[in-house]
């Protein structure tokens, strides 16, 4: 009896991380979509956005700076801002929804209003160069409305200060 109460304790214990999990990872399931497909952040429920990964909402960019950057050495101790100009060249609103680092040293910023067809645009990343003394490979994956992720890199040598 004790090990089918602690069984099934354990069963509900895990589905209910599970579904808390998800919910947090996932913005689109965790935002109120009830605004015909579009979503309504939940920090600020008067700004609406079309949904990133609806097909007829996807464009085109085309990237001005390399995605692919090998920045000169800098000294311990550093930041280091990247920067990665790019230009819309499709039909409709270029929108990020996230850009993520590979590590927690590398801050990004994302555009945070869409950049229409024909504007161009910038994604940045501050790079903390403490503790990372020797060669630095970093990415950037940018989530918005297009085919496929984009993958932004760059390298940097840390010198000792």
């Amino acid at each position: 009896m004790k090990k089918s109460i602690l069984f099934f304790g354990t069963v509900i214990l895990l589905t209910a991380c599970n579904s808390t999990d998800k919910k947090a990872a996932d913005p689109v399931s965790s935002a109120d979509t009830s605004n015909h497909g579009s979503i309504v952040s939940n920090n600020n429920p008067d700004v609406t956005a079309p949904n990133i990964s609806d097909t007829s909402n996807f464009t085109t960019i085309q990237w001005i700076d390399s995605i692919h950057q090998t920045l000169p050495k800098i000294k311990e101790g550093k930041i280091l801002e990247v920067v990665y100009h790019f230009k819309n060249t499709g039909t409709k609103p270029f929108i990020v929804q996230d850009v993520q680092a590979s590590c927690g040293c590398t801050v990004p910023e994302k555009p945070e209003k869409p950049v229409l067809p024909g504007e161009e645009g910038v994604i940045k990343a501050k790079f903390d160069s403490h503790g990372k003394v020797g060669p630095n490979a970093k990415t950037l994956t940018v989530l918005a409305n297009t085919m496929s992720d984009k993958i932004l890199t760059f390298s940097v040598e840390v010198e000792k200060e």
